[in-house]
C-alpha cells in the first residue's frame, strides 16, 4: 500500500480506481465519468465532527459535463444521487487509507436533504464527510455524516452514511 498522504491529485485518484493505490483487491474509486470529484484536499484520521476523521474533496463543474445533456433537455441540474455517490466514495477511501483491506461498497444512508441545486454555472463543489465511526471485524463498516456545498452553499446534507469493505469472494 503506498504510503498515507493528507491530499490526493486527480491522477493519484485515477491510481485509486485502477486499484494501484491499496493494491489489488483493496477500495478503489470509480473510473471517469463516475468519479465524482477531481482532488482530495484534506483527509485526517482524528479530525472532524466527531474526531474519527473527515475527508475534504472538491470538483470543478464545467458545462459539458456528461449528466448535464441527459438530466434535464433544456433544464441541465446534476443528479442528487451523484452527489450522493460522491460522499459514499469519499467514506470508501477513508476506509482504504487506514489501510483496510477489502473491496468497497455503499450500504446505505439514514437520511438525505437536498436544499440546493448543481447547474452549469456552479464553479466548484467541495464535499466533507466527517467519519462516526469504523468497525473493523470481520466486515469493515464506516459510518459518517457528509455535505455538499456548491459555491460555498450547502447544497446536499446525508446523515449516516454507511460503507464496507468485503473480501472480494463475499462483495
Amino acid at each position: 500500500m503506498a504510503e498515507r498522504q493528507a491530499q490526493y491529485s486527480y491522477e493519484e485518484l485515477l491510481a485509486c480506481g485502477r486499484g494501484e493505490l491499496f493494491g489489488p483487491g483493496n477500495a478503489q474509486l470509480p473510473l471517469p465519468p463516475m468519479l465524482m470529484f477531481d482532488r482530495i484536499t484534506s483527509i485526517v484520521e482524528d479530525a472532524g465532527e466527531h474526531q474519527k476523521g473527515q475527508i475534504v474533496a472538491e470538483m470543478d463543474i464545467k458545462p459539458d459535463l456528461w449528466f448535464f445533456d441527459c438530466h434535464f433537455k433544456g433544464d441541465p441540474v446534476m443528479p442528487g444521487c451523484l452527489g450522493l455517490d460522491a460522499l459514499w466514495q469519499m467514506l470508501g477511501f477513508f476506509v482504504g487509507w487506514l489501510g483496510h483491506p477489502g473491496r468497497g461498497r455503499a450500504l446505505s444512508v439514514g437520511q438525505v436533504r437536498l436544499t440546493g441545486m448543481v447547474v452549469p454555472s456552479i464553479r466548484k463543489l467541495e464535499f466533507v464527510v466527517d467519519v462516526k465511526r469504523i468497525i473493523a471485524r470481520r466486515l469493515i463498516l464506516a459510518t459518517g455524516d457528509g455535505h455538499l456545498k456548491a459555491d460555498g452553499e450547502t447544497a446536499y446534507i446525508a446523515n449516516d452514511l454507511r460503507v464496507g469493505l468485503f473480501q472480494p469472494d463475499n462483495a
